[in-house]
């Protein structure tokens, strides 16, 4: 199959409606995500979905108690204009990564299947380190895509996309060498020949 970017993929995705199927394929996981990363936030915090396709998980944390400002940032601009169609008053950007930079520092940063599309995503997680968190913030990413997950190996050639295929240890230490404390890597939602999502969580000293 042809290479093609993430950002083309996901794009046709959106024109092709599928993006309706990731926030019934992963709320599951980004449920578990927020439930192991909220007791970190501060009670009063922002929050921004990188990778945000439609929209659904910023609108998602929007509606956390405490959270004063929700938004989302993709790479497709289909996608951004099918979250705007459907939530006109949210704010989601159409953004270039991993060089594109919110204007204000955020509390808390969630990313579902969306790092290892990046060719530097451990890179990437200093870039948020110091460039997007508030001090005392923290991070959450939600991956599918890793070495121990044997079925998702395939998915680089199947789909036509580069995709950066790590194991759970290399995750793990990205985080910590880019400066992360408390850093933790645990699967959910795991089943019969699925290993489940790798969630990745750290905090910002």
């Amino acid at each position: 199959m042809p290479r093609q970017s993430a950002v083309t993929l996901f794009g046709e995705w959106a024109r092709l409606g599928k993006d309706e199927g990731m926030e019934s394929g992963h709320s599951p996981s980004v449920e578990q995500m927020i439930d192991s990363v909220i007791n970190r936030v501060p009670e009063k915090f922002s929050a921004i979905d990188v990778g945000c396709g439609n929209g659904w998980a910023a609108r998602r944390l929007a509606r956390l108690p405490g959270c004063y400002r929700s938004s989302g940032v993709d790479g497709s601009e289909q996608m951004v204009r099918k979250a705007r169609s459907i939530d006109p008053g949210g704010d989601y950007f159409v953004g270039n990564l991993p060089g594109w930079r919110p204007e204000e520092n955020v509390d808390l940063i969630l990313s579902m299947e969306f790092i290892y599309y990046l060719d530097e995503p451990l890179q990437f997680f200093g870039t948020l380190h110091d460039d997007w968190l508030s001090s005392g913030g923290s991070v959450v990413f939600g991956l599918d895509h890793y070495l121990e997950n044997e079925s998702s190996i395939y998915w680089p050639d199947s789909l036509g996309v580069p995709m950066a295929t790590l194991s759970m240890g290399e995750w793990r230490d990205g985080l910590e060498s880019a400066g992360f404390r408390d850093v933790e890597a645990l699967q959910v939602c795991p089943r019969e020949d699925w290993s489940g999502t790798l969630v990745l969580i750290g905090t910002k000293a």
